[in-house]
C-alpha cells in the first residue's frame, strides 16, 4: 500500500490538539496550503504552519485554473466571495492535484488526501479523481499514528 499524504482544511486542522500539530506525524505527512495557513494564523503555534506548507506555485495554480473550470459561474457552494467563504476550499484540490502529478511518475509514489468536513469539497475532489475523508475519518484512519 502506497503511503497516504494528507491535505488538511482549516475545520479538521482546528480539531487536532496542538501536541498532534507538533507530533512527527503532522510534520511528515501533512500539509497545509498557504490559504489554509493564512486563515489559521490565530492558532498559538500558527508559526509552525509553514513548516508543513503546500505551497502556491505555478503548477498549483494551473491546477487551480482546473478545479475553478469546473464551477459554474452561479455555483456558490465551493466558493462564495461574496459572504467571504471558501476561497481556500479550491486551493486544497488544487495541491492534490499538484501532488498527484508529481506521485505518477514514482513507482511508489504517495496517495493524496483531501480532509475536509466540507461537502462541497468532498465532492469536487471526488469530481476530480481526488481521494478524500471527513475529519472523524481521518482521526480514525491515522489513530495510531500519533
Amino acid at each position: 500500500m502506497n503511503e497516504e499524504l494528507y491535505l488538511l482544511d482549516n475545520n479538521a486542522l482546528s480539531h487536532l490538539t496542538r501536541a498532534q500539530r507538533a507530533s512527527t506525524f503532522f510534520h511528515e505527512r501533512c500539509a497545509l496550503p498557504s490559504e489554509i495557513i493564512h486563515e489559521a494564523d490565530g492558532y498559538p503555534d500558527a508559526a509552525t504552519f509553514r513548516d508543513v506548507e503546500y505551497p502556491t506555485t505555478a503548477n498549483v495554480l494551473t491546477h487551480l485554473r482546473t478545479v475553478m473550470a469546473t464551477v459554474p459561474a452561479n455555483d456558490t457552494r465551493l466558493v462564495n466571495l461574496y459572504a467571504n467563504k471558501g476561497a481556500a476550499d479550491p486551493m486544497l484540490v488544487a495541491c492534490a492535484l499538484d501532488g498527484m502529478d508529481e506521485a505518477a511518475a514514482l513507482l511508489w509514489g504517495p496517495t493524496w488526501v483531501v480532509v475536509s468536513n466540507d461537502n462541497a469539497v468532498r465532492a469536487k475532489a471526488a469530481e476530480l479523481g481526488v481521494e478524500s475523508c471527513t475529519r472523524e475519518e481521518f482521526l480514525a484512519r491515522t489513530a495510531g499514528e500519533w
